[in-house]
């Protein structure tokens, strides 16, 4: 990227032979003949780099430096000085002033060349992107005295120093503007004149009002007059200038007291930053806190949703189940009656006249019973199922449960799956129905679509620091780990469209969490998913559920 130079100088054929130069080694170059023009120009572009002439008609040098170290967004240009000796005493001022580097006019030109780069690394290894901050612009002063020649005498000096200067020989602070952007007033004052002290106190009093009030300041008198000195200042002027000093004093003194309105002004722009920072900071934490309640709510409505759904899943498939199972039960129990009396019958007419017929007829009584006792089993798992909308906590058979469940997913098992059983915990566990009937269904039934056909579930239960444990886990594919941090969420499903509603393990998250208990996934030594379910012993009458 080409690095842009602001070149200051007054001279035309100085600011050509310069321009020649930096253009030769690749940079942009824009030149100003005087600082006042330096600083409209910084305020529409801000350059890479500004090398300026210490000897400037108007603001020099030196001034021109502390101009631009004085704004906070110029504070961080690398400015190099030149001049046309080597003057030591120069150099030092303009150091001084803010300068990061001093050459002479007559220095070979790689010399400049090279102390440029420098600046320019060094400005690119240290600054950050420039800040938002005021335009730059030059100090306006008002200067009031009843001398014409010594109205003309400040002015010039300030002019000189590139500050933008209004004259009246009189002031009165309630018919003139004082609310604009005015940074100082120069008041001439007499020693033991009360008018003069008064005005001071008015333009103090003026000032207390403004948000960024103007310096104050009276020229007058002796530098050895201790009684003016001491009234002006009690009156509200920030510093007493003696019009005997020498103008390099009274421009000094001036610019001491501009410099700390500047650096004021500044200091309040860059408070009013922060706070506008803390503002927006503060406005995007509670925009974030909002959106956080807004997605905790989303949850909430998404799990209640789910519940809702699956409630009234589990009531109808409740009260279809039982509705089956008392249909099939009512006829079984006379088939199985009236079997009882068919075997009775047979079982003489065997006695009395055996017949190989008979004996047949026996056998397949005999399988007829076991068909009827199948179907018999079926019908009981049926009503156990029937329950598992039951709220209420009950001691359950853990082993005895996991069965039933086993046994109404036998069509989804097969002939092709193993399913390892290790119940090594205690028989009785106390909770609701739902807990091992639908959560170990879901979790099974989950595992057996995962192997489509073959492989292993294995299930276990133990005992841990009297927790009770059951361990889930299957020979498939497993979960991603990126996706097991969601595999709860009602409604996400890892299934084909269609396959699934997304809402099994997250009623089971949720039912388990209903019991004290947790529920995790992982991947198990099958290698495939395995669901960790672990549940608290029940809360006694002093804890709280």
């Amino acid at each position: 990227m080409t690095a842009s130079v602001l070149v200051v100088e007054d001279s035309e054929t100085q600011a050509l032979r310069l321009r020649g130069l930096l253009e030769a080694e690749g940079f942009s170059v824009s030149c100003a003949t005087s600082g006042e023009a330096a600083l409209e120009h910084l305020n529409a572009h801000l350059p890479d780099l500004i090398v300026a002439d210490f000897h400037l008609p108007g603001m020099d040098g030196r001034e021109l430096s502390r101009q631009i170290r004085l704004n906070g967004r110029t504070r961080a240009l690398p400015v190099l000085m030149l001049t046309g000796a080597r003057e030591s005493d120069l150099e030092r001022q303009g150091l001084e002033s803010g300068a990061d580097a001093y050459v002479a006019k007559s220095a070979d030109p790689k010399v400049v060349i090279v102390r440029l780069k420098a600046l320019l690394r060094r400005a690119r290894a240290e600054t950050a992107a420039p800040k938002a901050s005021e335009p730059f612009r030059r100090a306006r002063v008002l200067v009031s005295h009843p001398s014409a020649t010594l109205r003309l005498r400040l002015g010039h000096l300030l002019e000189h120093d590139g500050y933008e200067v209004a004259t009246l020989d009189r002031l009165d602070p309630d018919a003139i503007a004082l609310d604009g952007e005015l940074d100082g007033v120069v008041v001439g004052v007499r020693g033991g004149d009360r008018d003069d002290l008064a005005l001071l106190a008015a333009l103090d009093a003026r000032r207390a009002r403004l948000p960024a009030p103007f310096q104050l300041l009276a020229f007058g008198g002796e530098e050895t007059d201790r009684d003016l000195l001491t009234d002006a200042l009690e009156a509200g002027a920030d510093d007493v200038v003696p019009a005997s000093a020498n103008d390099e004093v009274v421009r000094a003194r001036v610019r001491a007291q501009l410099r700390r309105k500047l650096m004021a002004d500044e200091a309040r722009r860059s408070a009013g930053q922060a706070r506008a920072q803390e503002l927006a900071l503060a406005r995007a934490e509670a925009r974030a806190a909002v959106a956080d309640d807004l997605a905790s709510a989303n949850r909430q409505l998404k799990d209640a949703q789910g519940q809702l759904v699956q409630a009234a899943k589990m009531a109808s498939l409740g009260e279809l189940v039982a509705g089956i199972a008392h249909e099939i039960n009512n006829p079984l129990a006379f088939l199985l009656g009236h079997q009882d009396t068919v075997e009775r019958l047979v079982a003489a007419a065997a006695e009395e006249s055996p017949t190989p017929g008979l004996d047949k007829a026996k056998a397949r009584l005999a399988s007829m019973r076991v068909g009827m006792k199948r179907i018999q089993d079926l019908v009981l798992n049926l009503r156990k199922f029937s329950r598992l909308d039951e709220g209420d906590r009950h001691v359950l058979d853990a082993a005895d449960s996991i069965e039933t469940v086993l046994a109404l997913l036998t069509h989804k098992l097969g002939d092709g799956i193993e399913v390892r059983r290790d119940y090594a915990a205690r028989n009785t566990l106390e909770g609701s129905p739902a807990l091992l009937n639908q959560v170990v269904m879901n979790i099974v039934g989950n595992a057996a679509d995962a192997l489509e056909g073959q492989g292993t579930i294995a299930i276990a239960t133990r005992d841990q620091d009297g927790d009770f444990v059951i361990v889930v886990e299957d020979s498939g594919p497993g979960v991603p780990a990126d996706l097991r941090d969601r595999i709860f969420e009602p409604f996400f499903t890892t299934k084909p469209v269609g396959a699934g509603t997304g809402l099994g393990l997250a009623i089971a998250y949720n039912v388990v969490r209903a019991h004290g208990g947790a529920i995790a996934i992982d991947q198990g030594d099958l290698g495939g998913a395995r669901f960790t379910i672990t549940i608290p012993p029940p809360a006694t009458d002093g804890e709280g559920r």
